[in-house]
């Protein structure tokens, strides 16, 4: 790493204040420039895809309740433990689990999208909803329901139908098509399913010791 130090001032710029005036200088030319400040609320930022916000679980639209199959995938990869989920299933054969507990406590959540890249069924999302502040802990710790109710509001306000909503964290990145259960097997774009990277196994395939 190379250092590089600030020149010594000389003995003109030390009476004429050589550094007063090339702040001045900035300070001026800032002040006539346009305001890059957003006036938030009045104007809310765009959010990307992918946004890591609010908590909610998907609701089937054929049985009316959530995708979760209580695998526990996504309680076991939370590196905050913050997922809660109990479970029991039918006595009947070929019955799936049913859920009967679904937590998540948002405020040890740090947001990474594990869960979401690890639940087979893509039942559990992170929304782009990121407007969900409040003065009580209790309101913070969503149930089964609260998760629920969080997706209908997020599908509310959605611009495209929500049969076609996609999460980018639903398709785990530097994986094939191959490598992932179907319902993961979602159109998203290159830049972010990471197909194009050379990683992994890929990448010892391509290395060779020339490009070393």
């Amino acid at each position: 790493m190379q250092i590089q130090y600030k020149p010594k001032r000389g003995w003109l710029a030390t009476i004429f204040q050589a550094e007063i005036v090339q702040g001045m200088t900035l300070t001026l030319k800032r002040l006539f420039s346009k305001p890059i400040t957003r006036q938030y609320p009045d104007e809310k930022p765009k959010i990307r895809p992918g946004f890591r916000g609010q908590h909610a679980l998907v609701r089937d639209p054929e049985t009316g309740d959530c995708k979760c199959i209580g695998c526990m995938r996504c309680a076991m990869a939370c590196p905050s433990r913050c997922i809660r989920i109990r479970s029991h299933k039918d006595k009947e054969p070929g019955s799936r689990r049913v859920i009967d507990c679904y937590r998540i406590d948002s405020l040890r959540c740090v947001y990474c999208g594990y869960c979401e890249e690890v639940c087979p069924v893509n039942a559990i999302v992170l929304t782009e909803v990121y407007e969900y502040g409040s003065y009580t802990r209790p309101s913070l710790y969503f149930t089964k329901e609260q998760l629920l109710a969080n997706w209908d509001r997020f599908a509310a306000e959605l611009d495209t139908p929500v049969e076609e909503y996609v999460n980018p964290f639903w398709r785990p990145r530097g994986l094939s098509e191959q490598d992932l259960p179907a319902p993961k097997r979602l159109p998203v774009s290159p830049e972010w399913s990471g197909e194009q990277q050379v990683v992994g196994r890929k990448w010892r395939q391509h290395h060779t010791p020339e490009q070393s």
